[in-house]
């Protein structure tokens, strides 16, 4: 998944992601999710064990993801995608 589109559904929906610190996820999650290194395993085992176990944590990144998402919407890609294309072509 190149864009990130799995965790940005799962934020809109208001459950709480741990993603990795690599290709466009950190972009797409911002602050609204935990960012992991994909080789470390610890960490990723730490974000888990944090995410389930601190109830703060889970409302904070519940309440930040659903905000998040709703800052991308197809109408605002096609739109953006199209003002390049004019942008390109001019």
């Amino acid at each position: 998944e190149g864009f990130g589109l799995p965790p940005l559904e799962a934020m809109a929906c208001g459950v709480p992601v741990v993603v990795s610190n690599a290709s466009s996820l950190p972009e797409v999650v911002g602050d609204a999710g935990l960012l992991v290194d994909p080789l470390d395993v610890d960490a990723l085992a730490e974000a888990m064990i944090a995410v389930l176990s601190d109830e703060d944590l889970r409302a904070s990144l519940r309440q930040k993801g659903i905000a998040r998402a709703k800052r991308f919407s197809w109408e605002r890609t096609a739109r953006e995608t199209l003002e390049a294309y004019k942008r390109c072509a001019s």
